[in-house]
Order: C-alpha cells, then structure tokens, then sequence
C-alpha cells in the first residue's frame, strides 16, 4: 500500500482547494529486464474548516428608509463576507447598540446569509432625521480549534437616513365634542376644529364637512378658521345629539385628507311646560266624606330633569275656595284630589270640572292648566262604584226607568 502525506504545512482550502497527484507503482524488479511499473492521478480536494471569520466589505454603510415605511416591513439588507463555506460560513447579525435600537430590528436569512433590516416603530421625519446602527456579523458554528485567529465575528456602522413624505393634515385632537343650546340661531357658533400640516413645509389647510349622512347638513364650517357653525334650529327633545366627520386637506395637496368625527350635544333650554302624566279617569262616590282622596296625579316635563324635575301643583286661581274639591301638592311630584264637603248628588250634578296648574322649577319657570273631569257615581259602602254614566244621564234627563221603556215600545210600534 502507499500513503498519500501533505508536504505542506498549513494547507489552505480558500488558496487552492484541488491538488493531482501522480502515483506510480513498480515491482521489484525495477530497473531489470522484465521489470514493470503503473502510474495513476490521485484527484484530492480540501475540505473546508472554519478558519476564516466573517468580514464587512465596509466599516460605514448608508439607508435610505422614506418615514412612510409600514411597521414590520423590511426596509434594507446588509451582508458579511465569510471565505468559508457550508455551516462554517453560517451567522447572526445582531444589532449591539446605536439610537435606533428600539425602533429597527436584524434577523438573518439563512439562505443568502444577509442581515434583513425592519421597522419596529413608526418614523417620523419632522422629529427625527436620522439613525445610528452598530450591527454585528457573528459566525454560529466555531471551531476551538482555530480560536485564535478569531474573534469569529465583526461590526459595521449603518446610519439611516429618514425621508421625508409629505402627509395629509394632522387634528389636534382623535376626536371632538361640542355643545349648542336647542332654539339657537342658524349660524351659531358651536366650536372649532384645528389641523396642522406635519410637515417641514407646513402648507395651509382647507376645513370641509364630510356629508355622507343627513345630520352633516345641519352644519356649515369655515374652510380658514375651521368653526363649525349651526345650519337649522335645533330641538333637543327631538333629537339631543348629532355625528359629523369633519375633513381637513392641505391647499397645495387637496389630495392628502384626513377625518376626524365630531359629537355635537345639543343643551336643554326650558322650553316645555309640564303636563299630566296620563289621562286620569277621576270618580268619586255620592256618599263620599270631606277630606277624602278620590284621585293621585302626576305630570311630566319633556325637557331634561334639570329643568323638569320638580313640579308644583294648584288650582287656578278663583278655584282656590272651590266648594267641592281641594287639591294637596303631595311635594314628590305627586298631587292629590280631595272632597271638600259631604255627598254629592248624580241628579243634581253628575260632572265636575277642576281646571289644575301645574309649573316646572326651570328657568324661567314653565306652566300649563289641565282640567280634570270628575264624575259622580254611585258606590257601595266600601267604596266600590255600582253605576255611573248610564244612570246618571237617566235621573239628567228627569225620566223613571219604566218611561224610558214606554217610549222604546212605542218607538217599535210605529216602525
């Protein structure tokens, strides 16, 4: 057998990868008659160890990223050459420090071995122009046995440059809420609304409601100032509360617009005078006692509690010395009816009519009159009504039952 030794020292892979070699064999009877002797090529190639460590071909690097770039995009790459080959060129790039370490992050393709540069958070040109980046290029798999012609691994500066995109207006505010008093007059001022352009630039911008819906034509804007005044007279109890979207775009680029939705909470005015609460159906019986309660009311206020939410009951004045009812504010927004004297007569009367008043504590303070019908009806001991309408407009009428009769068959006959 022959053993094929490297005559070199140190052999490098990345100098010269393949060597032939020559082999002959002879016999023992080299160099006599009859001796013999074979020759072959022995074809050898180096293989690869990590001796090399990864290189940036520059110790300073420039990007250009434009501050419109989306969160999570990748914006750039950058690469460290490594003269190895297979896992011993394999390796990490890390961002070690430099301003823009919160807002970019590295990770390694695997395939092409380069760094891939993204955006954590967004830029923003008007507030920060540029970024410094030290980025590291580390080999992952090293072999001890060539440590000392490391560190496997290497840095690179990279600065960002941010470009500047122009952008539509920015509201001072996300959102807006504004009041007006209902029954103000068209062209009431409501508030005002106010955008700037972000950019460098700062071009002038033009305001406009966005009508899309029916409640944004109940407003006008000034296109300068951004003041939202009122285009209709409002009632708060129809409709307390209107959305508008406002728009705002530069004058040199109507193009760029931005939205923002407007509250409009229209204000209670004391406008609605309290009334009943329902229609109260109101007996009280023919042997009735003085000072007895026949009936409990109650009344409403369109308006809001503010205004509404104490009311006053009493009788019109020239009622106050009413023979036959009174009437007791209760003081929890409840009043009561009660008889003045002692039993009442169908035949004599069957109908009362109390006219009652009724006022708000607003400001100024609201009221109506609302009467209420009593009528008189007969009723048993305990109270329970036996007959009222029908047998009173009988006894009205003066006739017994048995007339009434009479005239009903006499009615027949003639027919």
């Amino acid at each position: 057998t022959g053993v094929i030794r490297t005559a070199l020292h140190n052999m490098d892979r990345e100098a010269r990868e393949h060597y032939s070699v020559v082999i002959q064999a002879k016999d023992n009877m080299a160099g006599q008659v009859g001796g013999l002797s074979g020759s072959t090529t022995v074809n050898i190639t180096l293989t690869d160890v990590n001796d090399n460590p990864p290189r940036f071909p520059q110790k300073h690097y420039q990007l250009y990223v434009p501050e419109s770039a989306q969160v999570g995009s990748a914006v750039g790459k950058i690469k460290a050459n490594d003269a190895d080959t297979g896992s011993n060129a394999d390796m990490k790039y890390t961002i070690i420090n430099g301003d823009g370490s919160g807002v970019f992050s590295i990770s390694t393709d695997k395939e092409t071995r380069e760094g891939i540069l993204s955006l954590k958070k967004p830029l923003n040109y008007e507030k920060k122009k540029s970024y410094t980046l030290n980025i590291e290029g580390a080999n992952t798999h090293l072999d001890f046995r060539f440590s000392h012609l490391g560190p496997f691994k290497d840095v690179t500066m990279l600065k960002i440059i941010v470009g500047d995109v122009d952008e539509p207006p920015l509201f001072t505010m996300p959102s807006y809420v504004m009041e007006v008093y209902e029954n103000a007059k068209i062209g009431t001022a409501v508030g005002t609304v106010t955008a700037q352009d972000p950019d460098t630039a700062n071009s002038l911008v033009r305001y406009f409601i966005d009508h899309n819906t029916e409640e944004d034509k109940y407003f006008t804007i000034d296109a300068s100032t951004g003041t939202i005044k009122t285009a209709k007279i409002f009632d708060r109890e129809e409709t307390p509360w209107y959305n508008i979207t406002v728009a705002a775009s530069e004058i040199d680029n109507p193009g760029l617009v931005s939205h923002v939705p407007v509250g409009v909470r229209i204000l209670d005015v004391n406008d609605n005078p309290p009334e009943l609460a329902r229609e109260y159906d109101v007996v009280v019986c023919e042997n009735a006692k003085p000072g007895q309660v026949i009936q409990t009311i109650t009344a409403a206020d369109k308006d809001y509690s503010a205004n509404g939410a104490r009311f006053h009951f009493s009788l019109d004045e020239g009622l106050s010395l009413n023979p036959n009812f009174t009437l007791r504010d209760n003081e929890d927004n409840t009043a009561s009816i009660l008889t003045r004297r002692r039993r009442y007569s169908r035949t004599t009367q069957d109908i009362y009519y109390l006219p009652v008043l009724i006022s708000d504590g607003g400001v100024p303070p609201l009221s109506s009159s609302s009467t209420l019908t009593i009528r008189v009806c007969a009723c048993e001991r305990d109270g329970r009504v036996r007959t009222c309408h029908s047998e009173a407009f009988l006894s009205s009428a003066g006739l017994s039952t048995g007339a009434l009769i009479a005239i009903l068959l006499c009615v027949v006959i003639l027919l």
